[in-house]
């Protein structure tokens, strides 16, 4: 089992919520490496003690993360990461429903491209 009061750092005094910070280190986590498919996360109450926060704000985050596809509980096994990108499956389902479209608008490559662009800003 990973140790993530190692690395993830919660603001109780940021404008986004603790549960919404957990959650997106936990992405991060995985997206870098820290967190493999496979990883078994500590439980609720044991991460909560660890990052001192409030077991349902570990829960909320769980459960969110849960929802995505990107953790798994395994009833008394334990939660367990179970993707290694949460952003692949959403983005290449994105670009291709974007390629469809502009390609049924008669939009190259190169103009949708400026169209994502712009997009970021």
């Amino acid at each position: 089992m990973v140790d993530l009061g190692e690395w993830v750092q919660a603001d109780p005094h940021a404008s986004r919520p603790l549960f919404d910070q957990l959650r997106s280190q936990i992405i991060e986590g995985i997206r870098s490496g820290k967190l493999p498919p496979g990883t078994r996360l500590p439980t609720v109450r044991e991460l909560a003690a660890q990052l001192h926060m409030a077991v349902n704000t570990v829960a909320r985050a769980y459960r969110e993360l849960e929802s995505a596809g990107i953790l798994e509980t395994r009833g008394r096994f334990g939660t367990f990461v179970v993707r290694t990108d949460p952003a692949d499956a959403a983005m290449a389902t994105a670009a291709h429903t974007y390629a469809t479209a502009a390609k049924a608008l008669g939009v190259d490559k190169g103009e949708a491209l400026k169209y994502v662009e712009a997009a970021f800003g």
